[in-house]
């Protein structure tokens, strides 16, 4: 019968006895993750199940508290149902009326399970699972809550009719777009780090995330970046706009020549003023893929709802699809 460890001290955390679901760089950053629990399922030694927890800080969410779970990984039926079961009694215990999962401690970091894995492989920085994971959550009765997917560019020189009219805008109002300067990277964040917190706050279960936190998540990444690839819009000297995307550096880890761009996120400030900069950035980082040599790109982890859906659509196709799963308590 396994057994249930329950961790509140974080430094106790050793990578070494951790069997799966993150590499052990990853399980050294927990710590800082803030998680108000960690539970696992021992049996003897090893760690076949794990999982933290967040009740405190959870992001609000119309009737309910919620409690989330993250750090998930799972080798078996038994170990998932026995952890899944302790996690959702202990945010229970502390007043949460619902347990959403995984996701660890907001969407800022890795959330969400690959549900729909299609013929592609992972892409660079993308979440990944076994393909097993998403039956634990179902079989401990949690349904899904909101639904991703990404998208596979194969035509980079595809014009989206819309595009000239939105151009013309852009430049009547004064609008620019530059790429970032390497001298200046953590300036730059800073300038994508303010867009952010106020695009963002109409996202999908959003919670906030101080500069420095933000700076920490981007600055490792300063070396892999092209500048071409990482577009930011300004107005009057403010910025207003910016898309972030990264070469799949995971091709050349499976011998591959890197053919393919990442978008990873796309974002404007609100208000009819700026209506149509998303596609018009959209457009420009095709262009700069194209002309760095790429062939294909591909627009990662949107939101099913996303308001640049059809506009993603019209120039690719699904390749992926992630669920978020939840659970009354």
């Amino acid at each position: 019968m396994p057994n249930l460890h329950f961790i509140d001290d974080f430094s106790q955390i050793d990578s070494s006895d951790y069997q799966s679901g993150y590499s052990p760089a990853s399980i050294k950053d927990w710590p800082a993750h803030s998680a108000d629990r960690h539970i696992r399922v021992l049996d003897k030694d090893p760690v076949i199940a794990h999982a933290s927890l967040w009740w405190k800080q959870a992001p609000t969410f119309p009737g309910d508290r919620l409690g989330l779970i993250g750090h998930f990984g799972a080798g078996t039926d038994a170990s998932a149902a026995a952890l899944l079961g302790a996690c959702c009694t202990q945010l229970r215990q502390q007043g949460c009326t619902r347990a959403v999962g995984p996701m660890d401690g907001s969407t800022w970091r890795r959330y969400r399970l690959v549900t729909d894995f299609g013929s592609e492989p992972p892409f660079f920085l993308e979440p990944w699972n076994p393909r097993s994971w998403p039956g634990f959550f179902e079989a401990a009765n949690f349904l899904p809550l909101s639904n991703y997917y990404s998208a596979l560019v194969l035509d980079l020189d595809r014009t989206d009719p819309r595009l000239n009219s939105a151009e013309e805008r852009m430049k009547n109002l004064g609008v620019t777009i530059r790429p970032i300067t390497p001298s200046d990277f953590e300036d730059d964040l800073k300038r994508i780090y303010a867009v952010s917190i106020v695009s963002f706050q109409r996202n999908y279960l959003y919670t906030e995330l101080s500069e420095a936190d933000f700076l920490s998540l981007y600055l490792p990444y300063r070396e892999r970046i092209y500048p071409k690839l990482m577009l930011l819009a300004e107005h009057q000297g403010e910025p207003v706009g910016f898309v972030f995307a990264i070469p799949d550096y995971a091709q050349s880890l499976c011998g591959q020549k890197i053919d393919t761009v990442i978008g990873k996120t796309l974002a404007r400030l609100p208000g009819r003023i700026y209506s149509g900069l998303g596609l018009v950035l959209t457009q420009r980082l095709h262009q700069h893929a194209r002309d760095l040599g790429f062939t294909r790109l591909i627009h990662a982890l949107q939101h099913e709802d996303n308001s640049v859906r059809k506009q993603t659509e019209f120039y690719g196709s699904p390749m992926r699809r992630y669920t978020l799963y939840s659970k009354a308590l």
